[in-house]
C-alpha cells in the first residue's frame, strides 16, 4: 500500500473550503474514475485500487490517499496533480 498524504494551509471560510474540495474531487473522479461522497466535512474517495479522504479543518485541507498494488505507479502523477489543482483552487 503507497500513501499520499498531503495537508494544505488555506485562509478560505468554511463554504469556499468545501466548493474547493468538492472542484477537487469532481476533476479527479473525472480524470481518475474515482466515486466520493461526503460525510459532514470529510470527502471519501474510492475506487478499485484507491481509497482515501479530504478533511476540511479551519485553515487546513488534509488529503490521504492509500493506492492499492496496481496504481502504485501512478503515484507522484496522482500526487502532482493533487498539488496542481489545489493551487488553483485555493488561490481563485
Amino acid at each position: 500500500m503507497s500513501v499520499i498524504d498531503i495537508h494544505r494551509a488555506h485562509s478560505l471560510d468554511k463554504a469556499h473550503a468545501r466548493e474547493a474540495a468538492e472542484t477537487l474531487a469532481k476533476d479527479l473522479s473525472r480524470q481518475f474514475d474515482v466515486n466520493y461522497q461526503w460525510e459532514g466535512d470529510l470527502l471519501k474517495f474510492k475506487r478499485s485500487g484507491v481509497k482515501g479522504q479530504l478533511e476540511i479543518a479551519e485553515s487546513d485541507l488534509h488529503i490521504r490517499l492509500e493506492l492499492g498494488m496496481m496504481l502504485r505507479p501512478f503515484k507522484s502523477r496522482i500526487e502532482q496533480e493533487i498539488h496542481s489543482q489545489l493551487d488553483q483552487i485555493i488561490q481563485a
